[in-house]
């Protein structure tokens, strides 16, 4: 008489691998999800560079918000506000670096160009030769890290009208 295996055993054995099996899938799959999630955040602590064209982008659309901010600042309380060169130093090679949400002096204007950027910001609020107030709005970088500085200008007139964004050096 042969006496066949008792399924009994083998049960608990093979539980115990497809269990295993399940974490294993499913701790792959957590981790990946983890990874594509928090991507974008560790691309933009500053490991990740930015195109050309992106920064080009990035300069144009944010020097005119800085100048609708500060002629909004001053509409509100009557003065122009100047800000000095910030962050210290320029970015280079397209590095995206952090921008403060507190800066004391871009938040009280409401400028948010956001956590991460490509650019120097500044704000130079000067008097011309006829009493008039010469507000200009830049924006900074070094795209190819030769120490010239691509700068884009935006300039407030007496009246609060902006100039069409003026560039120089684009692609230093």
């Amino acid at each position: 008489m042969s006496s066949a295996p008792e399924p009994g055993p083998a049960r608990p054995r093979n539980l115990a691998v497809r269990l295993g099996v399940a974490v294993t899938v499913f701790l792959a799959v957590a981790m990946s999800c983890l990874y594509i999630a928090y991507l974008p955040i560790m691309g933009a602590s500053g490991r990740s560079r930015a195109s050309p064209e992106r920064v080009a982008n990035e300069a144009r659309v944010q020097v005119l918000a800085l100048c609708d901010a500060v002629q909004a600042f001053r509409d509100e309380h009557g003065d122009y506000v100047p800000i000095a060169p910030y962050p210290a130093p320029v970015p280079r090679h397209g590095e995206g670096v952090p921008f403060p949400q507190d800066h004391e002096d871009f938040h009280r204007i409401g400028f948010d160009p956001g956590p991460i950027v490509h650019l120097q910001y500044e704000v130079r609020a000067e008097e011309s030769p006829v009493g008039e107030p010469e507000v200009s709005c830049l924006a900074r970088v070094d795209e190819d890290g030769d120490g010239l500085n691509a700068v884009y200008r935006v300039r407030l007139d007496a009246n609060g009208m902006t100039s069409p964004v003026e560039v120089e050096r684009e692609g230093e």
